[in-house]
Formats: C-alpha cells, sequence, structure tokens
C-alpha cells in the first residue's frame, strides 16, 4: 500500500507539473476574424482574359477591360458590351452616377442608361480615365479632359504623353502618373518631378491618394509616398514589395494600401505587408488592376482573367465545421482510410477521385487522433463514431494482410487498376543500380497482393513512419474516445502488431521474412550497422514509444521489460538523449513529425523521474529546431508535454491565416523580390531567408518543410484538412483555445 500512495503521488507532481504551461494561460479567444477565398472568373477566351482594368458599379455589376473590347459580370456570368469598342480597351471606371467609361485605342466610350456612346470632344486613343462622385478625368497621348457636370474641358500644359494614371487632389491640382515621371497640373503652377532623388522611379503605372492624405505612386522600381510634392517614404522589395515590377495602386474599403504587381497582390497596413499570389489566390499572378465592391470584396484583372478575393468574417470553429464537411465529402474513402484526393482537372473540386498514398495508414491516425480529441473536448457522439471509423480503418489494414500482426501500408478495391508504385518486374540492372545508389534499398516487385476473400489489394513494405503513425492513433484514441468494444479491439491489435515487431528481432519483418526497407528498431542495426547511423535516435524514440504504448493499453509487463532492456541495457537511453539530428545533409522534418507522433506517449506514461529527463532533454532538443516554424500542432504537442515557451499565439495564428483553399496548388516563392533563397534549415530544398505566412505557403502538413520556397500538385489533389484538424482540436483539448464566442 505505501508503494502505491508512493507512485500515486509521484504520477500527480508529474501530472501537475506536466500541466502548468496549460494553467498558466488563459484560452486565446476565438473572436471572429477576417478569412479570405478566392473566386475565379475567366472569359469566354485567352484574348478576353487579358485583362488591363476592373470597375464595379453600385449595382454590383463587374466592368473589365480586355484586349479585345469591354464586358460585364452580372449573376457569374460575362456578357460582352457591344455598343462600345471591340478592340483594344486600356482602363475602366464607373462614376458617381453610375455611368461607365471605357479608355479605348479609338476614343472615349461612355454608358448611361444602358445605352453607349463614343465621346466628344475625345476621338483619341484614351490611356487612362478616373471618375468619382463628382469629376470625369480622360488621358492618353492627344491630350487630358476633364469633365465636371455636364461640361468638358481641355486641359494644357507641358507633361509627358504618355498618361497610366490620374488622381485629383483637394487643392485643385491633378496628378499624372507617367512613363516619364509625375506631373502635377495646377493653376498656380505645374510641376514634373522625374530626378532620381526626388522620385523612385519615372516609369509610373499607378497612383492613389491614401486615408492619411498622401499621394502613392508606382511603378517599375517600387512605391513612393508623397506629401505635397515631396517623397516622404518609398517601399521597394526590401520593404516587402514581392517585385518592383508595380502596376497599379488602389486603397481598399479598410484603409490598406493594395499593389498590384507582376508577382501577385501585396497589402501593407501600414506595419506588414501580406501577398496573394499563385493559382490559390489568382488566375496569373500578374495583376493591372484592383477595385472594390460594396462588401470589400476585391477585383483583380489579371493576365489570364478576373479574380475575386473575398472577406468572410468566421471563427475557429466554424472553419474546423467547413475542413472536416471537406474531408468527409472527398476525402474518406472505404473502408474508412482518410486521405489525399485526386482532381482530374486542377482545382475543380467537382472532378475529385480517391487514391491512395504509402501514408494513408499515418495520416488516418491523425485524423482519428484529431476526431479524438474532438470528442474529449466536446463529447459530441459523431466525433466518437468518426475516430471510430478510423479506427477500424486501421484495424483492417492489419488483417488484410492475413499476417498474425503485419500491417499493410495501405488497402484499395480489387477493382482498381491504378495505384501508386505498381507491382513490377526489376531486372538485374535495375536491382544493382537500386543498391548502388542506396545500399538499404529493397527491391520489392509485388507491392500489391489480394486479401483473402479478393476483393481488396493490400500494399507491403510499410514504413517506420506508417508504424510510428498507427501507434499514436492507437494511444490518443484509447485513452481519450474508445469504447470498451473499441478498447477490447485495440488491446488485441496492439499486442498482435507489438508481437510481430519483437518476434522479428525489433524489426518490421514483411511476409517474405525480412524487414521492410525502413521498419528497423534492432539494436545490433541502430547502435552497429553505420547504415543505421542517422535513423538512430529518432527510431530509438519510435520503438520504445510502441512498447510504452503497448504496455499502457494492455497492461502486460513484459512489452515494459523490453522497453527498460532497450533504454538501459541497450543504451537507447543515450539514443534518445537528442534524437532529432541537425545534421544539414541528413535533417527532415518528416523526422520532425514522427519524434512528435512518438513523444506523446514516452512523456505522459513514463513515470521514471531519470529518465523523464531524458525525454524532456529530448523533447527540448527537437523543438528547439522548430520553435520558430510557427507550427501550431508542434507547438501545442510541446506545450502540452511540459514545454515551456511554446509559442501559443503564433499556433492560433498560423491557424488563422491557414487557407480555406485545401487545393495543392503549387506555390512558387523562388521568384519574389523580397526574400532570398537560401540551403538552412535543411540542405536539399531551396528555402526562404524569412518563414512566410500559411496564406503564402504552400497546403502544408507537418512531415514537410513550411521554408521550401517551391512547392505543391499543380492543382491536380486537395489535401483532407487533418493537418488543421488535428492542432485545432488539441488546442481545445488542452486549454489553449476557448470555444468560439
Amino acid at each position: 500500500m505505501i508503494l502505491c500512495l508512493r507512485n500515486f503521488a509521484v504520477h500527480m507532481v508529474l501530472l501537475v507539473a506536466a500541466c502548468a504551461p496549460l494553467l498558466a494561460l488563459e484560452p486565446a479567444a476565438d473572436t471572429p476574424f477576417v478569412q479570405e477565398t478566392h473566386v475565379a472568373y475567366p472569359l469566354p477566351d485567352d484574348a478576353a482574359n487579358d485583362v488591363r482594368a476592373v470597375a464595379i458599379g453600385p449595382d454590383g455589376t463587374v466592368w473589365a477591360a480586355t484586349r479585345v473590347g469591354a464586358w460585364s459580370l452580372r449573376d457569374g456570368a460575362w456578357s460582352k458590351v457591344d455598343g462600345a469598342s471591340q478592340g483594344e480597351c486600356f482602363d475602366i471606371a464607373v462614376d458617381g452616377q453610375g455611368s461607365v467609361w471605357i479608355a479605348a485605342w479609338d476614343g472615349l466610350y461612355s454608358m448611361k442608361d444602358g445605352a453607349w456612346s463614343v465621346v466628344s470632344p475625345v476621338g483619341s486613343p484614351i490611356r487612362a480615365v478616373y471618375a468619382d462622385a463628382s469629376r470625369m478625368l480622360a488621358g492618353g497621348p492627344d491630350g487630358v479632359w476633364s469633365k465636371e457636370g455636364d461640361s468638358w474641358t481641355t486641359l494644357t500644359g507641358q507633361w509627358p504623353q504618355s498618361i497610366r494614371a490620374m488622381a485629383p487632389d483637394a487643392d485643385g491640382g491633378i496628378w499624372l502618373a507617367t512613363g516619364m515621371g509625375l506631373y502635377r497640373h495646377h493653376p498656380s503652377g505645374d510641376r514634373l518631378i522625374h530626378k532620381p532623388e526626388d522620385i523612385l522611379t519615372g516609369a509610373l503605372t499607378g497612383a492613389a491618394f491614401g486615408p492619411d492624405g498622401r499621394l502613392y505612386v508606382g511603378g517599375l522600381g517600387g512605391v513612393d509616398a508623397f506629401e505635397g510634392d515631396k517623397s516622404v517614404k518609398r517601399y521597394t522589395p526590401a520593404d516587402g514589395l514581392p517585385t518592383v515590377e508595380v502596376k497599379c495602386l488602389a486603397f481598399g474599403p479598410d484603409g490598406r494600401l493594395w499593389v498590384a504587381t507582376t508577382r501577385g497582390v501585396t497589402r501593407f497596413d501600414g506595419k506588414s505587408w501580406s501577398l496573394r499570389h499563385s493559382r490559390r489566390w489568382l488566375l496569373d499572378d500578374e495583376v493591372r488592376d484592383v477595385a472594390f465592391g460594396p462588401d470589400g470584396t476585391a477585383w483583380l484583372a489579371t493576365r489570364a482573367g478576373v479574380s475575386a478575393i473575398v472577406p468572410r468574417t468566421m471563427t475557429l470553429a466554424q472553419k474546423a465545421a467547413e475542413f472536416l464537411a471537406a474531408c468527409e465529402a472527398r476525402h474518406v474513402r472505404e473502408p474508412g482510410l482518410v486521405e489525399k484526393c485526386r482532381l482530374r482537372v486542377a482545382g475543380d473540386l467537382s472532378t475529385w477521385e480517391p487514391r491512395d498514398d504509402d501514408n494513408d495508414g499515418q495520416y488516418t491516425a491523425m485524423h482519428l487522433a484529431a476526431e479524438s480529441y474532438r470528442y474529449a473536448t466536446t463529447k459530441d457522439p459523431d466525433a466518437r463514431a468518426k475516430a471510430s471509423r478510423a479506427f477500424r480503418a486501421l484495424e483492417f489494414l492489419q488483417t488484410a494482410t492475413g499476417t498474425p500482426g503485419f500491417i499493410a501500408r495501405s488497402v484499395v478495391p480489387a477493382s482498381w487498376t491504378k495505384m501508386a508504385d505498381a507491382n513490377e518486374e526489376l531486372s538485374p540492372e535495375r536491382r544493382a543500380v537500386g543498391r548502388a545508389q542506396d545500399p538499404r534499398w529493397k527491391p520489392v516487385e509485388q507491392r500489391w497482393r489480394p486479401t483473402a476473400d479478393g476483393k481488396w489489394l493490400w500494399k507491403g513494405d510499410t514504413s517506420s513512419d506508417e508504424m510510428t503513425g498507427h501507434f499514436y492513433g492507437y494511444y490518443v484514441y484509447y485513452t481519450l474516445a474508445a469504447d470498451e468494444e473499441d478498447k477490447e479491439r485495440l488491446r488485441a491489435l496492439v499486442r498482435r502488431v507489438m508481437d510481430h515487431i519483437i518476434d522479428g528481432g525489433f524489426n518490421l519483418n514483411d511476409i517474405d521474412g525480412t524487414h521492410t526497407r525502413w521498419g528497423v528498431w534492432a539494436p545490433e542495426k541502430l547502435n552497429g550497422d553505420p547504415n543505421w547511423r542517422a535513423e538512430r535516435g529518432i527510431n530509438s524514440v519510435e520503438i520504445l514509444s510502441f512498447l510504452k504504448t503497448t504496455y499502457m493499453i494492455t497492461g502486460d509487463f513484459k512489452y515494459e521489460e523490453h522497453y527498460r532492456k532497450l533504454l538501459h541495457e541497450h543504451n537507447y537511453a543515450e539514443n534518445i538523449r537528442h534524437a532529432k539530428t541537425y545534421a544539414p545533409s541528413e535533417r527532415t522534418h518528416i523526422d520532425d513529425e514522427l519524434l512528435a507522433l512518438a513523444y506523446q506517449a514516452l512523456l505522459e506514461q513514463e513515470k521514471d523521474p531519470a529518465t523523464r529527463r531524458i525525454l524532456e532533454e529530448s523533447l527540448d532538443w527537437w523543438y528547439k529546431g522548430l520553435a520558430h516554424d510557427e507550427s501550431p500542432y508542434f507547438n501545442f504537442l510541446y506545450g502540452a508535454l511540459g514545454g515551456k515557451d511554446f509559442g501559443r499565439d503564433a499556433g492560433v495564428a498560423s491557424l488563422r491565416d491557414a487557407p480555406l483553399d485545401l487545393v495543392e496548388w503549387t506555390v512558387d516563392n523562388s521568384r519574389r523580390e523580397d526574400i532570398r533563397l537560401q540551403r538552412s534549415p535543411e540542405i536539399d530544398p531551396l528555402q526562404t531567408d524569412r518563414l512566410l505566412p500559411p496564406s503564402e505557403r504552400f497546403v502544408i502538413r507537418w512531415d514537410r518543410n513550411p521554408w521550401m520556397a517551391v512547392n505543391g500538385e499543380d492543382g491536380f489533389a486537395e489535401s483532407s484538412g487533418t493537418y488543421w484538424l488535428l492542432p485545432y482540436w488539441m488546442g481545445r483539448y488542452y486549454g489553449y483555445i476557448a470555444p468560439a464566442e
């Protein structure tokens, strides 16, 4: 009894210590925030998609000036404007009375009350127009004209003829942005600003007054902010512009400056810049014009059509519901596996179809964990049902093999003919080349085998990644959500799987009797074979986690005995101390994720203070390389396991900023001029010198390097959203995020 009380006291001390970070923090409020989404509005053909400018009418009609005339968008459908120019149109505007003005190669066109006319006295090419509640300006190589009421005035002055934009000021002046400098026309005197010491660039393309009263002008080189005729601030790629190629400027309803460039559209709120680029946000990165609808939607003229960036107000809880709905609609395939889906047409969700993946088991397990956290937080029976479905799918990955304890990578219906890594015959040369490139490579010709009933095909050569994911899913489900029936099934399953690994000498033996390519945790390999030196630390953590999980679930002390033997007799205690490798040629974010999956059971179940100190040292060593990744998953897990200064707020901010669009668009940040490329923190992919926010990156998975400059699948796949749902529900469960207000 005394021993039991002592163990209970130690357990309570450890539990209180682990919960200390939770108790010290107030939950982050789930207040509504603005979540942007992209809606594409391509025009009927390539010529029409060459859009030069956009304007919004008072009734919400979107007007577009294109290479082949003007178009209008109503109720989601484009119509050609028949009464105006059918050729090159340069600009378009809507005045305070609702009249539409089109600057075209053959003059200035106006539409009022549904009727179009060519405006006199302007009969020459018009390059730019400006309109507000009381005034209309038109300019081109032959002059500038001003209209107030029904009267036209021809302006006179000595300005460059290459007019690109115009902006009247409050003092009766008119600013002309030209290809040869900035010109101010005023009755009291005119001035041309073009010298390098006075303006950043003479090749101007846009001008707009901001809410601060400053005139902002941009062009080839960047953006100048003027007070009067003096430049007081300059913005270049060093300050946040993605490129020096500025196309236009506009201020949104919230006062932010929008800068359209050839690398997307970037916004400045006075403190920071946020870029919208790639096919996730735009039909093309070359943005020519920006206009705003009454609801705050930004309409963008691009080289490939019109894009709308639509602001939505939502909470994290609402976002979680949308991600889960998308997952259920397209990402759960029989027998309950959860992973990406394939899109036959890039970005078109209506063309989705299921696909297999080498990590079907691992990511189904992570989905199982997400639903387990949801159930533990909300007690929603729907969450438990979905968690049970995912668990039964993991269970089937084992029973489908017809073996006592081997687990398949994936299963697909027997009717499938299009799978990853199809069966193949390997020539002697191919085998030799494979071993020459990687001495640990295992030639596997038959990757897919039928189940005993012939209904399914299962995939072998299962990896250590998969096993780590499975055991993580078992652990979280058992502790948080499993009912008694599933707990009993879990006990039997985890015993079979762990015994199979132990019987294989702490290796994962395939049905050929030899270990799979990556399924190695044996002491003689990790400690004695130099080919496995790089995996020594992480694989030691994995196998110890497997054993600790099995002991916790089954209560069979033999698994604890194996755990202690590896820990002390085979020196795994030292192996795990600095399990994460930081050698540039060996470091990967795959290992970061796998350690995250393995640490939880170890830190939560280990009661021996000396061993805990080693595990805590290992955890700290792991997290020091992730502290700047702003990952909600890694941050929340580190905090939950006792880590301090774990970046709760950065994790919540990442959850908010993550796009709703889960399509795996390729995002190329290598062409941006506001960042530098480097080979750090890993040496393999090109990476950015600063971490970009989630909305400017590819769709993340926690085994991917968030610093990568280029990544994606060109829009032909969609993520399941599990990467987001897991940390969100962890944050809710551990008290880092409050329920939605």
